[in-house]
């Protein structure tokens, strides 16, 4: 693994949930520093929280040793504590019932294990500057998205 550590602000946002959504990247070393955004035109906040994570993860080169800083207790929670049990459970919960967003679970868990991770919790729009540049990334991406499909439901058509 490289020494150097990586430190990664990523979010996620939605404007209704489900709605249209967007998720950023920031990702910092040293003097380097990357941004990424991107959307969907349906989905969910915490779709959009793991796709952050994701996407960030996916755009290291070789393992690292890497800070991931979320403000989202259901990333941070899920990957440390709660993904073990659904594992073990089949990716069912305690209630027996599946996981949500089981395919970006399993995608996160792959990811993770090539790299050595910290997961830090910070406070969302709290004046934290790496997680003020992830959000306002996310809402860039939603404004990226595509918008989606509409469908006529007055029977006129």
């Amino acid at each position: 693994m490289s020494a150097e550590v990586i430190d990664v602000y990523a979010d996620g946002a939605c404007k209704g949930n489900p709605g249209p959504g967007g998720w950023g990247v920031r990702l910092e070393s040293g003097t380097h520093s990357k941004e990424l955004y991107g959307g969907e035109p349906l989905t969910t906040n915490n779709r959009m929280e793991l796709t952050a994570v994701i996407r960030a993860l996916e755009a290291l080169k070789r393992p690292s040793v890497v800070r991931i800083h979320t403000d989202s207790r259901y990333v941070q929670k899920g990957i440390t504590e709660w993904i073990r049990n659904w594992k073990r459970r089949g990716w069912r919960t305690v209630e027996k019932a599946p996981v949500k967003n089981e395919d970006l679970w399993r995608r996160l868990d792959e990811l993770a294990l090539r790299h050595e991770v910290e997961w830090i919790w910070v406070k969302g729009h709290a004046g934290h500057v790496g997680n003020e540049r992830a959000d306002r990334l996310a809402n860039m991406g939603i404004m990226a998205s595509p918008p989606a499909p509409t469908r006529d439901v007055s029977g006129a058509g």
